[in-house]
């Protein structure tokens, strides 16, 4: 899938309300019966949908229920599923991005899932894509996969130039002479791709346990100025229009125009269909770099299973996300598509070990920054979106940028929070 941090209104699936009831099942939770059908709202991208879809069959198979698949956009899919379960339908069983739990379980369109099955045992998920499935001391979701960003880089290019992937955004900044200037990487201007700067730097967006806005801090300023300083020295390049930075990122990257990206797993399936690497080894793929040559920090991200308020397949759901989750399922998804298992026993699987993807981001995701679970946590991303890309652009300087961004969180987003 594509990481944005944009969310559209547009519907996959619901054209209006008179259709809500073709896009799953309704009616209350009862939990002395059970439809025995679940309806699955799968948001991955086109390169996953087909194994996410083959698993669930197999699942419902073994478990004795039936199983119902719809792909939904991923952009579209938070707006449809709170369309549809506010009216009482929807999906039983929700594939929501880590950012969407704490909102959705606030505002009670999932299932508080503390007293079952889902929330025993837990032990063997990774302790931050775990944090991603609480909020308020309680069990809304279990891990489907995690996912963080990396240095993705041409092996070619890079040995020709006498380079090794650098480990600090200064060494990248020095390489950049002998891999071409502007050519050497792609700055995506998106807010997303804001975060490893940012938490390399010691910065963060909110202070959620002390309801503080700390996004426009002495960090966060010399975060971004580090970025454009990348820009500055023509040793990177980005894209002056926002909405085409990630397309124009990627086909840069896969055409072996730029030598480096920084990105996520879920991009590897296009990367492996462009010409620069139609020798699938020539991926090269190392942490991101940070102010110190200790390395760089990334945002965690990832999907959660979570269960819609109001399902008639309560006990199916359970079974089936039960089945979804479990070591060998991730095992599968692993080593088919190269997506990162939640479960700490498949990665000592040999096949995931052995998958190269994987074994990359292994490190990588478990030294994940965890970001801020709180209800309002994916609103934080649209304000510095149009501040990062404008202060890249030299149309505002980094303080200047970051106030504007601190007084809209403090406007419209999480308005009971103090500034600094």
């Amino acid at each position: 899938m594509r990481r944005t941090t944009l969310v559209t209104a547009t519907a996959a699936c619901l054209t209006g309300a008179l259709v809500l009831t073709a896009c799953g099942g309704g009616g209350s939770t009862d939990a002395g019966s059970d439809s025995g059908e679940v309806t699955f709202w799968d948001t991955s991208g086109p390169n996953e949908s087909p194994v996410f879809t083959k698993i669930a069959e197999e699942c419902a198979t073994k478990g004795g229920y039936k199983v119902k698949t719809e792909t939904v956009a991923f952009d579209a899919a938070l707006n449809n599923y709170k369309t549809a379960a506010q009216g009482g339908q929807g999906p039983d069983v929700f594939r929501a991005e880590v950012a969407w739990v704490p909102q959705l379980a606030k505002n009670s369109l999932v299932l508080d899932l503390s007293d079952t099955e889902l929330a025993k045992d837990t032990g063997d998920f990774l302790e931050t894509p775990l944090g991603s499935t609480k909020f308020e001391g309680k069990s809304y979701g279990v891990p489907q996969v995690t996912d963080s960003l990396a240095l993705f880089y041409n092996k070619k290019l890079l040995a020709a130039a006498g380079v090794t992937p650098p480990k600090t955004w200064a060494e990248l900044k020095d390489a950049a002479a002998k891999l071409g200037g502007e050519k050497s990487f792609f700055l995506n201007n998106d807010a997303y791709y804001a975060l490893p700067f940012i938490y390399g730097a010691g910065g963060d967006l909110v202070d959620a346990d002390a309801k503080k806005i700390v996004v426009n801090s002495p960090e966060n300023v010399k975060a971004l100025e580090t970025a454009k300083g990348l820009l500055d020295a023509k040793a990177a390049s980005t894209a002056l229009d926002p909405s085409n930075s990630y397309n124009n990122m990627q086909a840069g990257f896969s055409s072996g125009e730029v030598a480096m990206v920084v990105n996520g797993p879920w991009s590897v399936a296009d990367y492996l269909k462009g010409t620069a690497f139609t020798d699938a080894a020539n991926l090269g793929i190392a942490p991101v770099p940070g102010d110190t040559a200790g390395g760089g920090s990334a945002p965690v991200g990832g999907h959660d299973y979570v269960i819609r308020q109001g399902t008639k397949a309560k006990a199916s759901s359970i079974k089936f996300i039960q089945c979804m989750s479990a070591t060998d399922a991730q095992v599968r998804v692993a080593k088919e598509l190269g997506l990162l298992p939640t479960r700490k026993t498949a990665y000592e699987n040999a096949d995931v070990k052995a998958q190269p993807v994987v074994a990359a981001f292994e490190p990588v995701a478990k030294a994940a920054h965890a970001r801020p679970w709180i209800p309002e946590g994916g609103q934080l991303f649209d304000p510095l979106k149009i501040a990062y890309a404008d202060f890249l652009a030299g149309k505002k300087d980094a303080k200047a940028a970051l106030d504007e961004v601190a007084k809209a969180y403090k406007d419209q987003v999480v308005t009971e929070y103090s500034i600094g």
